[in-house]
């Protein structure tokens, strides 16, 4: 593995800054199951896929994000469940999109969602699928939503985090909201507090997903390095 964070997103995140959401050894790290399935290993030797190995054994279903590589990894004493090819995307801060930003910050539509959300979250996300959420994937990090009539139709919020980069995730709209700008609005949001902290924001995509890449790029995100996500469950 390379020196730069984000070329190892989610073990940065794990061994670090949220080292305290994660659980297992020097070598391979997961979020607890109740937040969500993401893990990270410290690099891609065998002790490392051993120690992933035994991860998945014990805790289950889990999801790697690995730069680099092209093809689902191997993992003896695993089995590849779901794979697919994401890009890895980071804010440029160009000056129309931090204008945006600004205005979205400003926008009494947003409402700041809390642990008393997390099941209409919840919700939304196995209907809408933006990626792996948890029912305490809330716990990482701010999240904002948009209601109409009391109902929770469009969200957003933080997710992994390094020292320089927090990720824009759970990005998603009910299918009775859509067609009215909430994903670019609250993807807004969200990177404006990023940005806040003094970090830069950070999301990721699926690349057959070209809607989603559009808007992200109209966003002000530019494409960094592909990522293969890979589901492995117990052999």
């Amino acid at each position: 593995m390379t020196e730069n964070p984000l070329d190892n997103f989610i073990w940065s995140a794990l061994s670090t800054e949220q080292a305290s959401f994660s659980i297992g050894s020097d070598r391979a790290r997961r979020f607890d199951p109740a937040i969500g399935p993401l893990a990270g290993l410290r690099d891609l030797s065998p002790e490392s896929l051993a120690a992933f190995a035994q991860l998945v054994q014990a805790t289950g279903t889990a999801a790697l994000g690995l730069t680099g590589v092209t093809e689902d990894v191997a993992v003896p004493g695993t089995q590849v469940l779901r794979g697919a090819e994401g890009v890895q995307m980071v804010f440029d801060g160009n000056a129309d999109a931090l204008s945006e930003i600004e205005r979205a910050s400003e926008d009494p539509r947003i409402l700041p969602l809390s642990e008393s959300d997390y099941p209409e979250m919840l919700e939304l996300a196995l209907l809408t699928e933006p990626g792996p959420f948890a029912e305490r994937t809330g716990d990482l990090g701010q999240f904002w939503g948009v209601r109409e009539n009391g109902r929770l139709l469009a969200m957003a919020g933080q997710r992994v985090r390094t020292a320089s980069h927090v990720e824009v995730s759970g990005v998603c709209t009910h299918p009775d909201g859509r067609g009215k700008g909430y994903a670019a609005l609250l993807s807004r949001r969200v990177a404006g507090a990023i940005l806040g902290e003094g970090r830069c924001p950070l999301l990721h995509s699926y690349t057959d997903n070209e809607t989603a890449l559009a808007l992200y790029r109209r966003l002000g995100f530019v494409e960094r390095a592909l990522v293969r996500f890979t589901i492995y469950g117990p052999e």
